[in-house]
This record gives structure tokens, sequence and C-alpha cells, in this order.
């Protein structure tokens, strides 16, 4: 006899069946007023392989192995923590005595939904684990209808997003006739200890005919993947953190020992766009309060396009002026502090100690004085997690305090990585950190991490775990401590740091002409008050140039460089009311949520577009690169609404702005090859009933 349970909130209702044999899918995830999905071609709960019991008939695909088939119900429980629901189903494979237990959350009134899976191994022998599901749900609508959405994310070009027909990757084999679900799928997968090299850990799918969308992001700091295909008729969706086909990841569960896999986060909503804004209000509520995502403060670093990693005192002091000056509230100075070593500083780091050389006169803790005189809070930045091979750190730390592969010190372009798992490794990390913050009242810390390592296995996995729990320990001891996460640019942008960095690096990306793709679409991966973007202004570009480069981070947090000392004051004074512009608009930033008008930009677009909206305001950034003098942008929610578009900031004086029925239009100077301008539209109103 079949029995089904139900569970969510007035934003979320998830169905589960439990047939005859005990056997549990998911048979509903959805919107509570979206139509229910046939139940007949839900796939199992859980997907879990292992060595010595074979994959099933679907290979890589993992929906039909042993242990999944024998998976059967034996609880379920729910409850609620203030604002988060969650349901926990238990359960067991008979043979094995393995126990899986699925954990649902969802916080109330969002459409999104967390899952986790735990395993404890029960029985008397042990099992290797080689892939755990995290989330695993079928009867979605038939891959004819579904487009699928992923973005490519490399070194210098990140966040470049895509969409194709699901169908491309899953052929029509005839089912009826063959009496099988085609193999084929759609896998992407991390490629090394950088998790979002090659592709964000992010992924959606859209139905063509009701525009209904499922959002997903795995949450890992190391490894990651998904896969969508067909199944019994229907599209199914696989989420996951490493496994050995693409990872070499393997877990040894030993009697009584346990295992937890990477969160899988879902978002659903009626198109894109509105399944993103659910997201960035799950990503909001997840994540660890601090006054930074609030009060955004503007922050001037020394590097891109400006020291490019030598830093000096001499240097440094005009450029705190000038930052000063124009209105920055943090100052980080970035690479090279610690460069003393005529061989040069990158397979030599490790000790975080201040070049001497560079500092003459009083030394960094002279510069840092200076930045906090100046009225700003001092920041550096910092590589912990590496120690390059002629540190002394790389001989007076054990070996055992290194990630090793079959007993081996991984050694990767001149340099190892500490594994956090042993506790000399934490301690030399907490021993720099209480020096550089607690000793030089560093504020700010800009934390990179320029090697990946390949796979993901054990280790590392390990090792990731661990770094998101040193961060947070981190913010225990210091709690006014702001940290940027950076890992060369966006190569570790995914959804478990920024629930503990208050800042994400968007690039390294030194073209300001190439920068609006990334600024643009930054807000798919963290919420706006995260997205760190570059607005490197410079003496020697024209004014035009200098507003539409301020004119990348005005929608995000504003990380500006550049020379500022050798400006003149008409150029100061220009930078200054841009920044002026932002520290007005930023209030609003902290609830928006993000839209795109023109649909998400490719990367060589000639015009760009990102909205954020509130209940009361819309922002909205143009970029015109190479394109169009007009540019006609839909506004659909602002249709029957009193609205008047105010130009915040443009590249160009002569530029203009019409609000028609349902659309915007923006026109530029007609001879500009380039052009930026920032619109806000107030609508306090909600529209009239004839027109609603």
């Amino acid at each position: 006899m079949q029995s089904t349970l139900n569970w969510g909130h007035a934003a979320l209702a998830v169905s589960l069946s439990v047939d005859a044999d005990n056997a549990v899918r998911i048979t509903r995830l959805a919107r509570p007023d979206d139509d229910a999905d046939k139940p007949g071609s839900a796939a199992p709960l859980i997907e879990i392989t292992a060595l010595g019991q074979g994959n099933g008939w679907n290979g890589p695909g993992f929906l039909s192995s042993p242990i999944t088939s024998r998976l059967r119900y034996r609880s379920h429980r729910a409850d609620r923590d203030g604002a988060w629901h969650r349901l926990r189903i238990e359960l067991v494979d008979p043979q094995s005595q393995l126990t899986a237990e699925l954990v649902l959350s969802s916080p109330d009134g969002v459409p999104v939904v967390r899952a986790e899976v735990s395993l404890q191994n029960n029985g008397p022998q042990p099992i290797v684990l080689s892939s755990v599901s995290s989330l695993l749900l079928g009867g979605l609508p038939s891959p004819d209808t579904l487009q699928v959405h992923r973005a490519r994310n490399d070194w210098l070009a990140e966040c470049r997003w895509f969409t194709e027909p699901l169908r491309d990757h899953t052929p029509d084999i005839h089912r009826p006739l063959n009496d099988h679900s085609t193999a084929a799928r759609l896998t992407v997968s991390s490629r090394g200890s950088w998790p979002t090299d090659g592709h964000l850990a992010m992924g959606a799918l859209s139905d063509t005919v009701d525009g209904r969308t499922w959002l997903w992001q795995i949450d890992s700091t190391v490894a990651w993947r998904w896969c969508t295909g067909e199944y019994e008729g229907s599209a199914y969706l696989a989420l996951s953190g490493p496994t050995d086909a693409e990872h070499h990841w393997r877990q040894r569960l030993s009697p009584g020992e346990t295992f937890q896999t990477e969160p899988a986060v879902l978002a659903l909503g009626s198109g894109f766009d509105d399944a993103m804004g659910a997201l960035t209000t799950y990503r909001r509520a997840v994540r660890r309060p601090h006054p930074d995502h609030i009060a955004l403060p503007v922050i001037y670093n020394d590097f891109m396009n400006t020291l490019m990693g030598d830093p000096t005192t001499e240097k440094l002091l005009p450029l705190i002026d000038a930052a000063a000056a124009v209105g920055a509230e943090y100052f980080c100075v970035d690479a090279g502090w610690y460069d003393d070593d005529a061989q040069g500083w990158w397979d030599s780091v490790g000790e975080w100690e201040p070049a001497e050389s560079r500092f003459p006169d009083g030394g960094l803790t002279a510069v840092l004085g200076h930045i906090r005189h100046r009225g700003m809070v001092p920041g550096l930045w910092l590589e912990p997690e590496v120690v390059g091979v002629r540190s002394p750190i790389a001989q007076s730390l054990p070996d055992e305090a290194f990630v090793q592969q079959d007993g081996v010190r991984v050694t990767e372009h001149g340099r190892h990585h500490l594994d956090l798992r042993h506790p000399a490794a934490r301690a030399h990390l907490d021993a720099v950190v209480d020096r550089v913050v607690g000793d030089w009242g560093v504020g700010y810390l800009k934390l990179d991490y320029n090697i990946t390592i390949s796979g993901g296995g054990g280790p590392i996995l390990g090792h990731g775990r661990l770094w998101i729990d040193w961060l947070s320990s981190l913010h225990d001891r210091y709690p006014g401590l702001v940290i940027e996460n950076c890992a060369s640019g966006g190569m570790r942008m995914e959804g478990a740091s920024s629930r503990v960095t208050q800042l994400q690096s968007t690039s390294d990306q030194m073209d300001y002409l190439l920068y609006p793709t990334i600024a643009a679409a930054a807000p798919t991966v963290v919420p706006p008050e995260q997205g760190a973007v570059w607005a490197y202004a410079q003496p020697h570009f024209s004014d035009e140039e200098n507003f539409f480069v301020l004119g990348n981070a005005l929608l995000g947090r504003m990380h500006l460089s550049g020379f500022l000392d050798r400006m003149t004051e008409s150029q100061l004074a220009s930078v200054r009311q841009v920044l002026d512009t932002y520290k007005e608009l930023r209030t609003d930033l902290p609830q928006a949520r993000p839209f795109w008008p023109l649909g998400l930009p490719a990367w060589t677009d000639s015009s760009v577009a990102l909205g954020l909206q509130t209940d009361k305001v819309t922002y909205l950034s143009v970029w015109r690169r190479d394109g169009a003098a007009d540019c006609r942008l839909p506004v659909q929610h602002l249709t029957g609404r009193d609205v008047r578009p105010v130009i915040l900031h443009a590249s160009s004086p002569s530029t203009t702005v019409t609000l028609n029925a349902d659309h915007l239009q923006v026109s530029f100077e007609a001879n500009a090859t380039t052009a930026y301008v920032l619109i806000k539209l107030a609508h306090d109103q909600q529209p009239s009933e004839s027109t609603s």
C-alpha cells in the first residue's frame, strides 16, 4: 500500500511517496501554485555507489546502483527552528546496514530547499563510498521542453552564462521500442581544488512552455558534480559533491563511521530571474550575520592596474592620501608587502612578515597607522593556504601538515598546500592572523588562493571543510574583521565560502571593457552587496573612460584602484562624485533582487544590462560596447506605476532615458563607441488595478 508524506510551507510544497516495498521517492517539489508533476517518473530518493557494488545499467549516471535500489524507508521527522523548516527522512539498506538520512531545509516563505545526506555504516563490514547524491529529483518535464542554463567560469573570464536545449544532450532514442531510458546525460563538474575553475557550481532548467525554472547551486569549496538527463520519460537532476569518477574521491566507512555530503540548494521560480531572486533571498538568510553586509564601505586596493604587487612606503603614502580624499573607507595593501627576497616571493611565502626594505621608516605598521590616521580601516592581502618550497615554514612544519598524495607532499607551482586537518597547520595560520589582526590592527583581510591541485579526494575535501570552519573561527575571535574571498579572482566563487566571508572577488580582469559581462552576471553567484568589482580609474583615462570604469562597480561592491595620486583636482572631484552616488544607493543593495532585462550577457555582447529591484526602487546599469546608440529595456514590473527615471551617473551628459508603457528607452551619444549609464526608478506605489 502506497502512502504519501507532505511537507513545506506557504512558498514550497514537497510530496514523497512510500510504496508497498517501502521505497521512497520525491513525487513533487514545487511552489504550491505550480501544477503537480506526474509521480510515475520520480527518481530514487538518494543515490549511493560503493566499491564492489557496481553502478547499475546507467553507469556513471548512478540512478540504479544496487545500494540505491535497496534503500528502504525507516522513519521521518519534521520540525521547525525559527524561520527554518526541516524534514528528515531516514532510509536503510537491509543488506549492508548502511543508513542514510536526507535532510531538507527551507526558510519560511522562500521557494528554496537545501538538501544534505548523512550516512552511517551500521553493518559489520567496511563500505568504500564512491559517490553520494545530496539531492536527486526526477519527475521534471520532458527534455523536449527544457532549456539548460550553465556558466563557464575561467580566470579573467568569469560568469559566462549560456543556454541550450536539454534535448541536445539527451537524444530521443524511441524509449517505448527500446524499453530503456537514454543513458545520455549532461554532466558538469569541478576540475581541481579551485571549485569554480571551468564552471560555476550552478545551473538551471527552464520550461519553455510555462517558464518554470529550477535553479541550483552546490556549496563546496573543493569538488562538486551535477547531472541532468532523462529518466523514464521525464527529466531528472542529480546534485552531489565529489565522486570517484570525476574527482578520484573515495570514502571508507568502517563500522560505526559517518559521512555527510556537500549541501545542494534548489530554488524555484516562474522564470530564471524569479528563481534567482529566491536564491538571493536564501543566500542572505543562510550567511553568517556581519555589519559589513549592511554598511558596504568603499574599499581601495592598491593592486589592479596600479602597484601590481610592488608596494612600498614611498608608493603607498600618496595613494592612501588620495584614496581618503575621494571617500574610500578601507585601504587594502595587496600582494608584495612581505617580499624581501632577491629571488622573488612566489616560492618563498609562508611566514607573512613585513619586508623591512620596503618600509624603511617605521615599517609596515607605520603605513597601517597612516591609513587609520586618514580615517580608513587598514587591510592586508594574504595567501594563507600555501607555503613556498623555499620558505622556512616548509621545513619547520611536519609533512603531515601539508596535503599529500600517496604519501608524497604535493608541490604545485613552487608551493606546498597546507592541510588544516593537522593541528600544526591550523596553529600556524592562527598565529599569522593573531599577529596581523590582533597585533597590527588590520581590519580587512583579502585571502587569496593562487594554486589548484588536481582531484578533489579525501585530503582536499577534509581541508576544504576545515577551511570554512577556520574562517568562522576568525570571526569568533575578531567579530569586526572583514574577509574577502579570492582565488585568482573568481576561482573559488561558491556558496560555502560566501556564507562566512563578506566579499567575493569576481575577477582579475584588467580590461575595463571586458568587465561589464562579469559585473552584470556576478549577482548570479553572490548577492550584489558581496560581489567585489574592480573600478580602476586612471589619470591617463578620459572622463568618459573613468566614468565607464567606475560604473562597472556601482551595483556591487566598489573595489577602487588606480593611480589616484597622479590625478588632477578635477579628476579627483569626479571620482569623489561617483563614490558619493554609490554611498547614496548602497543602502538599497542589501535588499535588492537582481534581474537582467536583456538576459544574462554573453562575453562579447554589445549591450549589457543589470537591474536591481527592491519593493520601492529599481536601479539599472546599462553598458554600451560598440553597439547601437539606442537600447530598449523591458521593465514589465513597472507597468502601471507612477515612475520617473532619474540618471544617477552617465559617461556622457547627452545620454537620455524615456520610460514607455512596458520598456525603458536609453539613448546614448551616437558617436560614442562605448558608454555607461546608471538609472534610478522610484516606485513606491503599487500598480493600479486597471493595469495590474
